[in-house]
């Protein structure tokens, strides 16, 4: 197995959960309080992206969320108050990737398009249709539209599918605290 060094950026209340039980987990009170105002709207998000996970065959039975993480620490969000850089060192099969590119789209409640081909109908039914796939998402009046941009979200995990860039973020169910090699506040 070869190991990688990741970052994340985690509240400070994390160390204190580390300590006590030696490990971190990601659940929805933490979430609630980290998110605030847009909780309910990214918890949808992040909901469809635990069950979509390639590595949900081993995600703990416990654990409802991801952790985030980089993979260089010049790409980790700098520490403020109240928060922590952990550095750790974990076997790389426990990372997922995610390609930033992709996730925002997902963030913005948008579709993740095959190919430009692929991009460019769907951004014409949108127009033709006169709204935004975020307003087809989020709204109750276009069920085929909101079932077709949601099925699009697979393909963050698809290599083959259209993105502008490489850049990546990675997926990690838990930190656990033998993987700590260096906490940064």
């Amino acid at each position: 197995m070869s190991e990688i060094t990741v970052w994340t950026k985690q509240n400070r209340a994390v160390l204190d959960q580390l300590d006590a039980a030696g490990r971190f987990i990601a659940d929805e009170r933490y979430m609630r309080s980290e998110l605030e105002d847009t909780a309910d709207i990214m918890l949808f998000i992040y909901r469809w992206l635990a069950a979509h996970m390639p590595s949900g065959a081993v995600r703990p039975q416990d654990v409802s969320f991801p952790v985030w993480v980089s993979f260089s620490r010049e790409t980790t969000m700098s520490p403020e108050p109240g928060y922590a850089v952990l550095k750790l060192k974990v076997d790389e099969n426990l990372v997922t990737p995610v390609n930033i590119e992709k996730w925002t789209r997902i963030t913005n409640y948008s579709y993740i398009p095959l190919d430009a081909e692929d991009e460019s109908e769907h951004n014409r039914l949108m127009s033709e249709m006169g709204i935004s796939s975020a307003q087809a998402v989020m709204s109750g009046f276009y069920p085929d539209i909101k079932q077709k941009i949601i099925a699009s979200w697979d393909r963050l995990f698809d290599d083959a599918a259209m993105s502008g860039s490489s850049n990546a973020y990675g997926l990690m169910w838990e930190v656990k605290k033998e993987w700590v090699q260096n906490v940064i506040v």
